[in-house]
């Protein structure tokens, strides 16, 4: 493929994100012949594509909505040290978008929630380590598996962990205490089993990844624009064209859009005519400057967080808060993480303080069956989606870049988009 694809044949796009979808995104319409133009805030991978845990999780096929969780749901509010938390003041605001989480943990609706899920799930590796070559930055896709320990947990509850996965068609097998420390000499000796899942991988650094996706989109012929959309004209979405008004006054044209603004994308598709019950998920992670010596992730299944090994040092992520996008970072739950990741790593984090970490907070667009949002609007021909890939954005950038490139360029999708396309909620 030439380097000079911007020569557009199949017209110019507007891409309104520069996270890792949006770029990925980008790269695949510059390939396929489109002149593009990705506008950002704040700019490359600055949200919570720089911030995530690093883990390319494709044996996370099960949806969120789970009728399991609603007996665990208080303990988890109640405990300090908890995966989850919904600020008292925006609770309210969250109760429509849980009611909806709730109707979506019904048997018929999980199980199509599920095989959309695998679905993408099954094509993402394949599609980020071809995407990652092309953007000469294999060196950060590292395919060592990841594990998921147990401390004290009975072995029958392991096997039926074990099984459900292998059922829904994950790589997986069991652990002991003595093969995990094998594998990963570092862990604590209070880990007495692991499933190691042998199919997935991780980055050594997301925000890195996202610069190598920006530098291969700019070398073919890209715009980044440094802006903040404002609004679209509707009376100047046809058939033809689109119409945006940013920040700084400029007006900008295209003849495509698309809205890949992760946790900001609902207000820019309800200007359009669809209301979707987007949510954010605001993701902490604790980031230790130790190395940890670990070779792949390490998810806690009592804990309920994930720790990857990173090029700067060790990442402790996983805690989940409801409380919008305008209530600032809460330290405490950036600091919870501390006590689990010594726990799991007692001799790496033996004299270190929470202090020695850094705090950060991003914000994850969660739909409440668990799918993104994908494909052309059925209210304006030229004006396409790409988010709502809640835990998964990083998992499924390549995928779904790939499948919205083939959807904007006017070929078959190799995945049917029908069940994630944005008019499923009307």
């Amino acid at each position: 493929m030439s380097q000079n694809t911007a020569s557009s044949t199949n017209g110019s796009v507007t891409i309104v994100g520069a996270g890792i979808v949006g770029l990925a995104t980008g790269v695949e319409l510059l390939r396929a012949g489109h002149k593009v133009r990705i506008i950002d805030k704040e700019g490359v991978g600055a949200g919570a594509s720089k911030g995530n845990a690093g883990h390319f999780a494709t044996e996370q096929v099960f949806p969120l909505a789970d009728p399991a969780m609603l007996a665990k749901l208080p303990g988890m509010l109640l405990d300090p040290l908890g995966p989850f938390r919904i600020q008292p003041s925006y609770f309210l605001k969250a109760v429509p978008w849980f009611m909806q989480f709730l109707i979506n943990m019904l048997p018929g609706r999980r199980a199509h929630n599920f095989q959309a899920i695998k679905r993408l799930n099954q094509s993402s590796i394949e599609a980020l380590i071809e995407l990652t070559a092309f953007c000469d930055c294999s060196e950060l896709m590292i395919l060592n598996g990841s594990l998921l320990v147990f401390e004290g947990t009975p072995i029958e509850e392991v096997t039926k962990e074990c099984n459900r996965y292998s059922d829904a068609g994950v790589k997986v097998r069991i652990l002991s205490g003595d093969e995990v420390r094998q594998l990963e000499p570092s862990l604590s000796d209070g880990i007495s089993h692991a499933l190691y899942f042998t199919h997935v991988g991780h980055t050594s650094d997301p925000y890195k990844l996202c610069q190598a996706f920006a530098d291969k989109f700019v070398a073919l012929g890209g715009e980044i624009l440094t802006d903040e959309l404002l609004s679209i004209d509707n009376s100047l979405v046809d058939e033809t064209i689109v119409a945006m008004h940013l920040a700084s006054g400029e007006k900008i044209v295209s003849d495509k859009v698309l809205i890949a603004s992760g946790a900001w994308s609902k207000p820019f598709a309800k200007h359009l005519g669809h209301n979707v019950p987007l949510e954010t998920e605001r993701g902490y992670h604790l980031m230790m400057p130790q190395k940890s010596g670990l070779s792949r992730p390490v998810a806690s299944y009592n804990r309920k967080f994930i720790i990857t090994p990173m090029l700067d040092g060790t990442r402790l992520a996983g805690t989940v808060e409801f409380g919008g996008l305008k209530t600032p970072l809460v330290e405490a739950r950036a600091d919870c993480l501390f006590p689990h990741g010594k726990a799991l790593l007692p001799k790496l984090f033996a004299d270190a303080k929470v202090t020695d970490g850094e705090r950060w907070m991003g914000f994850r667009p969660s739909m409440p069956d668990s799918l993104p949002v994908l494909g052309r609007s059925n209210k304006q021909k030229n004006v396409f989606f790409s988010f709502g890939h809640q835990h998964l954005g990083l998992t499924w950038s390549g995928i779904t870049a790939k499948l919205v490139s083939q959807e904007m360029s006017g070929k078959q999708t190799t995945i049917d988009l029908s069940d994630y396309r944005i008019d499923r909620f009307s």
